[in-house]
């Protein structure tokens, strides 16, 4: 009876045992998460059910990972203290308890650590054949006295390699550091052996992977020469080079193990070309502008050369509570990049726009040739010619117009970013533009429109305690200036406007600043607009953002404010408001939600915005 009564016991038993794990804090947050992210316990809890006896068993082999991720850290005399239900797991009745427990009821796991003493670096030596007046020591950057944390000493181990190969030493080693406990104190003597070889020059560069890119196309844009020393830094350049023709999926470097004929070390470049052709689709939405949404073809590579032809067309202004109707936005563009000389790109574009606003109807045709010039990894310029013609309708007046520009800007970007529509993390990105304008129309007029942007990007880890890129602070200005005409003397599409997701969130698109006596905004000769916004990371893939938005529009000077127009200029309007981020490869995709602080009576509560990429 009593051999039948404890079998059922172990029928009615949980299998598999649901469980939960409680840690405790060591109060440092890198050690915290990395422990937790080594256990078991924790990883499989949900995905690799076990039965009671199987759960003991797993929470044992936490043992040894667990005390292996505290001595990383430097804490060799580090005690981990796991139990279950409140019994250890040396507890000879621990299987029997857990037996027992009700089906469905959960087992706790709770795990403390007894840290003990920081260990610290004492002797750092370095055996083998280095250079004469070779900064081993400095180059490392390891200190005697430093907490002894693997990944540091690793790191120097890597640090000292880099070194020599920057030199030249191409086929340098630096073994993995063998680590002694001192007898006396609690601290770790080190020791790397290391074998420097000889000094290398670049051998033969070879190029593989090709298919339909001509290979004179990467010679000309490759800045290594065979001759030159060996350095790593320069290789690598040279590879994200390769990468920035954006006709390129993938570039790695295949360094050779032995010397060639020239007496250097071969590089080979092994490409891989992206596909020639793509289409992509595109939607935004926001209630002052609506729904807009288009498709754009490309030709990555129309000759060989990565030359780049692209289609898009786009319907615009769907509904829209600053939309009078649906409108359109087409544009052919092509790009040659090393255009006459290396990191500089002639555009090509021609493109049609009709759009239908409070502020006016425009339908319009354009041309234009800009060459861009990068100066360095942060500085560029452009200059170039356009052209359009404009058919403008405003409170009742027509106006017909050929507008020839000639847009000068220089341009500073340190997000070390490919895309703008990637998520910047620190760094400056600016404008600066100045535009002389000849309008042929009624009235015949020329004009200079200055505009300068910035936006900075501070990332907080700088200050707390927390990971990089989880807490970003976000900062923008733009101010601008039109010189030579009036407000009505220019073309009602060339004058400023503020309001929506550019300038000053929480207003409708355009309406603030002067306004006609009927309420539709007439535009200014002067804008300044400014932003705050705090982004807050959630997970692997959310996140929110809390802003603030200021602006204004008005004249250059209040001699220019036309009879028609109902105020010079509203003040300075404030809007604020919050948003969810979701984070995705390409860019997050934004959804925004602002209220007007200041409002007037003919703003809206509030304005929805949709969109991908950050507002700024």
């Amino acid at each position: 009876m009593c051999i039948f009564l404890g079998l059922c016991g172990q029928v009615n038993a949980a299998d598999p045992q649901p469980y939960k794990v409680e840690f405790a804090s060591v109060d440092d947050g890198e050690i915290n998460a990395t422990l937790k992210a080594t256990s078991d316990l924790q990883a499989l809890r949900a995905s690799a059910p076990v039965s009671p006896f199987g759960l003991i068993a797993r929470a044992r082999s936490d043992m040894d990972r667990l005390k292996t991720v505290l001595e990383s850290f430097g804490y060799y005399e580090s005690r981990i203290v796991i139990k279950i239900n409140g019994l250890p797991l040396t507890d000879p009745t621990l299987g029997d308890v857990l037996v027992a427990l009700p089906k469905g009821d959960d087992a706790l796991v709770s795990i403390s650590f007894v840290l003990g003493t920081l260990y610290h670096l004492r002797r750092i030596d370095i055996e083998g054949d280095l250079p004469e007046s070779f900064a081993a020591q400095e180059a490392m950057g390891l200190k005697t006295g430093q907490p002894a944390v693997a990944a540091e000493v690793l790191a120097g181990g890597a640090r000292l390699l880099t070194a020599l190969q920057e030199q030249g030493y191409a086929l340098a080693q630096v073994d993995s550091p063998v680590a002694y406990e001192a007898a006396d104190v609690p601290a770790l003597d080190l020791r790397f052996k290391v074998a420097s070889g000889r000094k290398y020059k670049i051998g033969a560069i070879l190029v593989a992977g090709l298919k339909r890119v001509h290979e004179s196309v990467v010679r000309r844009r490759l800045l290594l020469r065979t001759g030159d020393q060996y350095r790593p830094s320069a290789i690598e350049k040279a590879r994200q080079d390769l990468l920035a023709l954006t006709v390129f999926d993938q570039v790695s470097v295949q360094v050779g193990k032995d010397v060639d004929a020239s007496g250097g070390v071969p590089i080979t470049f092994r490409i891989r070309e992206r596909r020639r052709h793509a289409v992509s689709g595109n939607t935004a939405y926001s209630s002052d502008l609506g729904l807009s949404g288009g498709i754009t073809w490309t030709d990555r590579n129309v000759f060989g050369n990565a030359e780049q032809l692209t289609f898009a067309a786009s319907v615009i202004n769907l509904t829209g509570s600053d939309t009078t109707t649906v409108g359109y936005d087409t544009k052919v563009k092509y790009l040659i990049p090393d255009f006459l000389a290396r990191d500089q790109t002639l555009l090509l574009t021609v493109g049609a726009l009709k759009q239908s606003l409070e502020a006016y109807d425009q339908n319009s045709k354009s041309a234009s040739a800009v060459l861009s010039r990068k100066l360095s990894s942060v500085w560029s310029v452009s200059a170039g010619v356009s052209t359009s013609n404009e058919h403008v309708s405003q409170e009742g007046e027509i106006h017909d117009y050929t507008l020839v520009a000639l847009p000068l800007t220089v341009g500073y970007d340190s997000t070390n970013l490919v895309s703008p529509l990637l998520d910047p993390l620190h760094g400056l990105r600016g404008t600066m533009s100045v535009t002389p304008t000849l309008a042929i129309g009624t009235p015949n007029t020329t004009f200079y429109i200055t505009q300068m942007t910035v936006a900075g990007f501070f990332d907080l880890n700088n200050l707390l305690a927390i990971g990089p890129g989880r807490s970003v602070l976000a900062a923008r200005v733009l101010a601008g200036v039109a010189l030579g005409a009036g407000e009505f003397s220019l073309p009602p599409d060339q004058r400023f406007y503020a309001g929506g997701s550019g300038t000053v969130r929480g207003y409708r698109y355009q309406s603030v600043g002067p306004q006609f006596a009927d309420g539709n905004p007439s535009g200014g000769t002067k804008i300044f607009s400014t932003g705050l916004e705090l982004r807050q990371r959630f997970g692997r893939n959310f996140g929110a953002a809390f802003f603030i938005d200021g602006g204004y529009v008005s004249y250059v000077n209040n001699g220019l404010t036309p009879a028609t127009s109902n105020v010079a200029s509203d003040g300075f309007q404030v809007g604020a408001g919050a948003g969810i981020r979701y984070y995705t490869p390409i860019g997050p995709i934004r959804f925004d939600v602002a209220v007007p602080v200041n409002p007037r009576p003919t703003d809206d509560k509030f304005v929805i915005y949709i969109g991908l990429g950050q507002a700024f």
